[in-house]
């Protein structure tokens, strides 16, 4: 089933983020776009990688009124040790999810109950909470943030600009479609 404009569920998990503890509710993530960066654990080997890539690329999601929340099943103590330990994770600074519940993981199906791990899964949260785009990808394949962010940015455009789509490998300022009946004639 299509995961495309499932509202998130209500939740309140522990995070890390800045050297400190917190609470985030949904409440944080409504009236801004999010994403929800799944990862299966701390501590381990493609994670770093990709967590490293969205810290470099942070500052742009920002610009672009997007929040990250990487996600995984170890608690936001786990986080705060992966992140002192850790050069890469030391670079973050969005907001480390934690969900030794599974309640995160389970709302956005991507829950493996025998591993007790979340899959690779990134989701795209509109302002009203709602899932816009997402992909779910194998334990031993790595995301590209720079391609996320490219999502990002076409989700709000084609939110603001409802009768226009972008093709692929649309960026900002590039050239949209706007779908008729003429062009599809001519597909």
């Amino acid at each position: 089933m299509s995961m495309i404009n499932k509202e998130v569920s209500d939740f309140s998990v522990e995070a890390f983020q800045n050297g400190a503890f917190k609470t985030v509710k949904k409440a944080d993530i409504l009236g801004k776009w999010s994403v929800f960066f799944f990862y299966p654990a701390d501590f381990t080997f493609v994670c770093p990688t990709e967590l490293e890539d969205l810290a470099d690329k942070y500052a742009e999601f920002q610009a672009a009124n997007c929040e990250i929340y990487s996600v995984s099943c170890d608690t936001h103590f786990v986080h705060k040790a992966w992140h002192d330990a850790s050069k890469r994770i030391q670079k973050i600074q969005y907001t480390m999810l934690a969900d030794p519940t599974h309640a995160l993981a389970k709302d956005f199906d991507v829950y493996i109950e025998d591993a007790g791990l979340a899959e690779r899964g990134s989701f795209i949260v509109n302002p009203e909470g709602k899932i816009v785009a997402y992909e779910v990808t194998a334990g031993n394949v790595g995301r590209n943030a720079e391609e996320l962010l490219r999502r990002v940015q076409a989700s709000q455009f084609v939110a603001q600009h409802g009768d226009e789509v972008c093709p692929a490998k649309w960026k900002p300022g590039a050239q949209t479609l706007k779908p008729s009946l003429d062009l599809v004639g001519q597909l």
